[in-house]
């Protein structure tokens, strides 16, 4: 209520003062929790919320469409303009590729390089010393005719420059992590040969946490069926509109693959990252401003049209329920007088306030009859229920009866009738009852019998269970118990196994009992007792196999 008087407080006299009729006391007759104008004010600001969600949810899904189209161009820009660089060196990659991937375990790359022109120049000296001192014979050498300590050379001079082209272009475009895969077809893994986040190589060649060169061949396996994405655009050489979700160790992120082909041969994977906290931070932004500008729209309407129904239904409400609440407290019959006086007009609530005076006239003849009346309706139907009640519940457990049992089985019959045949039914007989009344007596042989039942009942929790003897219990199979009755019974047996084995327990809380049970077949049954048959057979084989081990 305060917050309704401080939104308005600003406004024009007239309408604070109608919004301040929302917040009067109750002696005033005009505001309650439990008044129509209280009511429709919730409504309204359920209604407005409701209107909320739904305009951001739009919001949001469109925003997803567009802010994630735009990201999606973002990174492909960044991936072709890897992809441009590494087609632009041609048949040089592809030699380093192939030599990566024959060679990269015997590769000593210094972990922390920041350059590659060391690396250059002694490539470049080992071309000279290959060359005997004259370099320009081969200015436009064959890398696979070089030596193979050159073939090193080149290779860690060009990794250098290709790594550090790939954190560049990372830091350049703030992007989380750039890379280069190599698939593996056959084995559904991705080789990381140009790794954006780089991996200590320790003494062993092992990935390590400080190592004086870099981890090379970094592999993963990638199983297709959930990285989709990254394999479609392998197996298609093709880019997919779409990004490749990925929540491990190194975050949640947005990933976008670019095929790299070279003269027709497909060699790789470029791979470009952003963060999804950043996606979803710019999309929650401009949804919150939509939905604020709307959210102050409805405020404003909202409150304009419950100052128009206060002003013009609310108050006739009020007088009417005034001059009832005087009618209640003095029995007047002048108070029809004081209504048709002063509640006028051709509205609903009018002809409303005309009919009620009617009504009050004959209120006060009949008012001591009615309420008379509903005493012994209420009366008649507590008794019917409390009779029901114990007329099917088992006093002792709290389940129900035999007498419910049986009005089950009338319903279950009729099933049948109308073609519905899938019910079964469970008979548990609890085990040596009498050995326990006459050991420790009836007081602790009943608690045996509550404890089956809790046991009987946490286990078919979604089946009725009946006690319809002294230990004997039947469970109505149906639904999912109908399909599941075979693990239910061995989860009842394991849990009274365990009992066997508990130490906090008393001897009478480790019940035992006698399980069997039939499901409906219209090949061998004429009816339910035909199945309660069978199953009490079940159970009794059981019971005697239980006793003939117990004597083993």
């Amino acid at each position: 209520m305060t917050n309704i008087t401080i939104f308005v407080f600003s406004m024009e006299k007239k309408f604070y003062y109608g919004i301040i009729v929302i917040v009067q006391s109750k002696e005033n007759s005009i505001k309650r929790t439990d008044g129509l104008l209280f009511k429709f004010a919730l409504i309204f600001t359920v209604f407005a919320l409701i209107s909320l969600l739904l305009s951001g949810i739009r919001t949001y899904v469109t925003q997803i469409k567009a802010y994630k189209a735009q990201c999606l161009e973002n990174v492909r820009n960044i991936g072709d303009y890897l992809e441009k660089l590494i087609q632009d060196a041609g048949k040089d990659f592809v030699d380093y590729q192939n030599f990566y991937m024959a060679h990269y375990s015997e590769a000593d790359i210094p972990y922390n390089f920041t350059e590659y022109h060391t690396a250059q120049e002694n490539f470049q000296f080992v071309l000279n010393t290959t060359a005997n001192g004259d370099y320009s014979k081969l200015a436009d050498f064959d890398f696979n005719s070089l030596p193979e300590d050159a073939k090193m050379a080149h290779f860690i001079y060009i990794h250098e420059y290709w790594l550090l082209t790939f954190e560049n272009a990372r830091k350049s475009f703030n992007l989380p992590y750039t890379y280069y895969l190599v698939p593996d077809e056959e084995n559904y893994t991705m080789m990381y040969m140009i790794d954006g986040e780089r991996t200590h190589r320790g003494p062993n060649g092992e990935k390590a946490e400080e190592g004086e060169f870099l981890y090379l061949g970094d592999s993963y396996y990638d199983d297709p069926k959930i990285y989709t994405v990254q394999w479609n655009s392998w197996f298609s050489g093709v880019r997919q509109n779409d990004f490749q979700v990925w929540d491990n160790e190194w975050g949640h992120t947005y990933a976008y693959y670019t095929p790299l082909i070279i003269d027709g041969q497909k060699l790789g994977l470029i791979g470009t990252e952003i963060q999804v906290s950043d996606v979803n931070s710019g999309i929650i932004k401009n949804t919150l401003r939509q939905t604020g500008a709307i959210a102050g729209v409805l405020v404003v309407c909202i409150a304009f049209l419950l100052l128009f129904l206060n002003d013009k239904y609310i108050n006739k409400i009020v007088k009417l329920e005034t001059y009832m609440n005087k009618f209640t407290t003095d029995k007047d019959k002048n108070i029809v007088n004081e209504i048709e006086q002063n509640i006028k007009g051709k509205d609903e609530i009018s002809s409303l306030s005309h009919q009620f005076t009617t009504l009050v006239l004959e209120i006060e003849e009949y008012m001591h009859n009615l309420i008379a009346t509903y005493k012994e309706l209420s009366d008649t139907k507590r008794h019917a229920s409390m009779m029901n009640d114990l007329a099917n519940k088992d006093p002792l457990t709290g389940i129900r009866n035999k007498n419910a049992y049986d009005n089950e089985v009338l319903r279950l019959e009729s099933q049948i009738s109308s073609g519905n045949t899938k019910f079964g039914l469970v008979m548990i007989d609890l085990n040596f009852l009498k050995q326990t009344n006459d050991t420790y007596g009836h007081e602790h042989g009943n608690t045996a019998i509550k404890k089956l039942c809790q046991l009987v009942c946490s286990v078919f929790n979604h089946s009725p269970v009946f006690r319809i003897g002294g230990d004997e219990f039947v469970v109505i199979l149906e639904n999912s118990a109908y399909v599941n009755v075979l693990p239910l019974i061995e989860v009842l047996n394991k849990r009274m196994e365990e009992l066997k084995t508990a130490q906090d327990l008393k001897p009478w809380e480790k019940v035992s009992a006698a399980v069997g049970y039939a499901l409906y077949d219209e090949k061998i049954d004429s009816g339910v007792s035909s199945v309660f048959e069978r199953a009490d057979t079940a159970m009794y084989n059981r019971k005697k196999a239980m006793k003939a081990l117990r004597t083993d």
